[in-house]
């Protein structure tokens, strides 16, 4: 993708504004949660397609956009993509994670079952492009894969939350069954499985902000 630079001239916040703007966006994200069970009830697809809009204008290394969003509503894809999910996780929660790993999901309660890929109306499977196809069969590199899609997925996390909608972050291991499953190319790598849905009544804690803070 050739890159062009466009002027950017965005009006300055008078500060009072952008401090109310700032404790109202954190007021309402201190309501996100994360959820593995959802309503059935449908959910207006032209918000999950915002959120994937804004997710869309992460900032990426070297501007190379290296995201692909899958959005799946189809009832039998969904059931497919949770088989095979169930069968890596069995194999994982059979011995594949670890006793470290299963000692710190255990409070959770978490299994091998995830009915959330199927109760959930929308899966968005998040892809990474290792590196780009040219239309001549060449490739080139991408870089900073990782952290441009992680900061892509939280700022989707977040567009998600601001529209009223609940959101998990599934990451089955491992996940090449998703690309053969959806036929994607070779350069494209799962990254994570987002189940989207009506937000539901449940709550828990989090740490506040002087755990999680250092000033210096």
């Amino acid at each position: 993708m050739t890159y062009h630079p466009v002027p950017y001239r965005p009006a300055r916040l008078p500060a009072a504004e952008g401090l109310a703007q700032a404790a109202a966006l954190r007021q309402r994200m201190e309501a996100r949660r994360s959820v593995r069970m959802f309503s059935p009830d449908p959910v207006p697809e032209r918000a999950v397609l915002d959120a994937i809009a804004v997710a869309a204008t992460a900032p990426s290394g070297a501007h190379q956009q290296p995201w692909t969003f899958v959005l799946v509503t189809d009832p039998a894809v969904r059931r497919r993509i949770r088989e095979a999910a169930e069968a890596e996780e069995r194999i994982s929660y059979d011995g594949r994670l670890g006793d470290a790993w299963l000692d710190a999901l255990r409070p959770l309660g978490t299994d091998a079952v995830k009915p959330h890929l199927t109760e959930a109306p929308y899966l968005i499977v998040v892809f990474q492009q290792r590196f780009a196809l040219d239309d001549d069969g060449g490739v080139r590199k991408h870089y900073y894969v990782d952290e441009s899609v992680g900061i892509a997925v939280g700022m989707l996390l977040t567009a998600l939350h601001v529209a009223g909608l609940a959101a998990l972050t599934h990451t089955p291991s491992p996940m090449r069954f998703l690309g053969e499953l959806l036929g994607r190319p070779r350069n494209e790598k799962a990254f994570a499985v987002i189940p989207v849905g009506p937000r539901p009544p449940t709550a828990s804690r989090r740490k506040p902000l002087d755990e999680v803070l250092v000033r210096i």
